[in-house]
């Protein structure tokens, strides 16, 4: 693309709104001036997923445009955690979970970024730095009132529920980012909006500059809710070919768009027919299809494609196990409910005992293609056994 697609993708792909106003961000773009732009991500997990690769590709469209453009990872915020979007207070990351959480991140960011033109940056690097008088200096831009209008704040303030005091403080801490950093442009989701103008209100009263502020949507998940770290709907940059290729089959129909959109690179023109085709009545099953092999393209390389495709043939159009599937020895015929959920917990089919249980509600849990019932006993054939959790995860047990 020329700059001037590069610019109009940048302003119009996945936005929701650009503060003060797309016309004057627009005319800046255009300009010979060198923005300093940045997106940051919090390390409350281990990985990234594709709907952070959203506003990542946006990055790397200011990169390509020579903007000086910046990936933050908040460690230093991470200890505070943003509930923005949440209806209760985050628990508090022990500085080694963070590490841990971070360790990853340009790894992951990498599949998307070219960090020779994204600079790489931990906001503990001034965050950490401040002294209590400089924090109170900051607040006094500020008052208690702007936090607790906030609709989510408000709503648990009204039900009782505990809202803690450095909770207060994180659009500070976010805004002392885009301070530090001499904001031109922040990147962030719609639920990012107060935090980020937190940054416009500081550069605008400590250095008297306007700043922008570009809120883009977002990816749904798996579930068809928002896709989040927490909630189990995630297809995560470092899902294997097969997993990404298995989630995004599994997609409602109504969001296929959405997913061209804003969980590829795909030019206008291709999402343009994906929509028409659409909108024809022809079978989504074929623009699942399509849409699953460019996702996996894009992350893990055009020759993963064939081998994700055939494995998800296999395992659910053909509802079979793939021969690289875990086999496990059980010795007792039968087994409770909790035995199988430590299992699968153990073998790595879900990450929770939580979310075994709300997949055995939804009756996604099978045994030999027999649903498994809440509160049953399960009773294992002799010889092997396949335990199915959703369209794609299998385990065998061999009863010995």
């Amino acid at each position: 693309m020329n700059k001037e697609e590069l610019i109009e993708s940048f302003l119009t792909r996945g936005v929701e709104n650009i503060i003060p106003g797309r016309a004057e961000l627009e005319k800046l773009l255009n300009s010979s001036k060198v923005l300093n732009v940045y997106l940051g991500i919090d390390p409350t997990a281990t990985r990234i997923h594709l709907g952070h690769a959203f506003p990542l590709r946006k990055l790397q469209i200011l990169a390509d445009l020579g903007h000086k453009v910046t990936f933050l990872i908040g460690d230093f915020t991470a200890k505070v955690g943003d509930t923005s979007d949440k209806e209760t207070e985050r628990p508090v990351l022990t500085d080694e979970q963070i590490e841990e959480n971070f360790q990853t991140y340009k790894r992951q960011a990498e599949k998307l970024l070219d960090f020779s033109k994204v600079e790489l940056h931990h906001n503990s690097e001034w965050l950490a730095k401040l002294s209590f008088g400089e924090v109170l200096k900051l607040t006094q831009n500020f008052s208690l009132n702007d936090f607790i209008s906030r609709e989510l704040i408000k709503k648990r303030l009204t039900e009782g529920k505990r809202v803690s005091l450095p909770e207060t403080l994180y659009p500070i801490m976010q805004g002392y980012d885009s301070l530090v950093m001499d904001t031109d442009i922040q990147l962030g989701g719609t639920d990012q909006t107060f935090n980020m103008q937190a940054g416009r209100t500081l550069i605008a009263n400590l250095k008297g500059k306007e700043s922008f502020v570009v809120a883009n949507g977002f990816l749904p998940g798996t579930d068809g809710r928002k896709m989040s770290k927490t909630w189990g709907n995630a297809v995560w940059l470092e899902d294997s070919p097969e997993e990404i290729y298995g989630k995004i089959m599994s997609i409602s129909d109504e969001v296929i768009e959405t997913y061209y959109l804003m969980g590829t690179n795909a030019p206008k023109e291709v999402i343009d027919d994906a929509k028409r085709r659409l909108s024809s009545g022809e079978n989504p099953m074929n623009l699942k299809k399509e849409l699953a092999s460019l996702i996996v393209t894009e992350l893990c390389g055009e020759g993963a494609v064939l081998q994700a495709s055939e494995h998800f043939r296999k395992t659910v159009v053909e509802k079979t196990a793939g021969e690289d599937t875990k086999i496990v020895t059980v010795s007792q015929q039968n087994m409770t409910e909790q035995g199988v959920m430590a299992l699968v917990v153990e073998n790595g089919l879900v990450s929770s005992n939580s979310e075994y249980k709300r997949l055995l509600e939804e009756g996604a849990v099978y045994l030999n293609e027999v649903r498994l019932e809440k509160g049953k006993e399960i009773n294992f054939q002799s010889g092997e056994n396949v335990l199915r959790l959703g369209k794609r995860k299998y385990l065998k047990l061999v009863l010995s």
